[in-house]
C-alpha cells in the first residue's frame, strides 16, 4: 500500500496543443514530490484519453441497453392485449414485459408450445403472481431457440395472448 503525503504537484509540460504543432504526441506529465525521494511520472496522449472515454461511453451505453426488449402489458387506450403481441428476439436477449394499463396482469408460458426441454415453471410467472400497478414489470430470457406462445392468465380469454420467435 502507497500513501502520499505532503506532496506537491508539479506539471512539467504541455505540449502539441497548438494547430500544426510537429509533437507526434500532446502529452501532460505530472511529477508528485514530497518527503520522500521518489518520483512518479505519467504520461498520458490526450488521443488515448479520448479514445478511452469514447470506448467507456460506449460500453456503458451497451450495457445499460444489453440486448433488452420491452413488451407493454395493456394498451393506450385500456385494451387487454401484449404490444407488440408477436415480436422475434436473440438467443439470450432480455424481453421486459411492463404492466401498463388493465391490470392486474402476468406473463405464463404455455407448456405445449414452448420448445422441447424448456422447463416452463422456469420462463412463467405463477399465476397467483400478478403486476398490479403501472409500471412494475416482469423480465425473462429465453436461451432456446424456437417459438414461444404466452398469455396473461387473468385476461387469456379477453385475447390477451402473444407469441416469441426466439433465433
Amino acid at each position: 500500500m502507497a500513501a502520499v503525503t505532503s506532496s506537491a504537484v508539479t506539471f512539467l509540460s504541455i505540449s502539441g496543443l497548438k494547430a500544426g504543432a510537429s509533437s507526434s504526441k500532446p502529452s501532460v506529465a505530472p511529477r508528485l514530490t514530497g518527503s520522500a525521494a521518489s518520483k512518479l511520472t505519467v504520461k498520458a496522449s490526450m488521443k488515448d484519453i479520448g479514445a478511452a472515454v469514447v470506448a467507456t461511453a460506449a460500453g456503458a451505453i451497451l450495457a445499460g441497453n444489453a440486448l433488452a426488449f420491452d413488451v407493454d402489458l395493456g394498451t393506450d387506450e385500456g385494451g387487454l392485449a401484449f404490444v407488440p403481441k408477436e415480436f422475434t428476439v436473440a438467443p439470450g436477449e432480455k424481453i421486459v414485459f411492463k404492466n401498463k394499463a388493465g391490470f392486474p396482469h402476468n406473463v405464463v408460458f404455455d407448456e405445449d408450445e414452448i420448445p422441447a426441454g424448456v422447463d416452463v415453471s422456469k420462463i412463467s410467472m405463477a399465476d397467483e403472481d400478478l403486476l398490479n400497478a403501472p409500471g412494475e414489470a416482469y423480465s425473462v430470457v429465453l436461451t432456446e431457440k424456437g417459438t414461444y406462445s404466452f398469455y396473461c392468465s387473468p385476461h387469456q380469454g379477453a385475447g390477451m395472448v402473444g407469441k416469441v420467435i426466439v433465433k
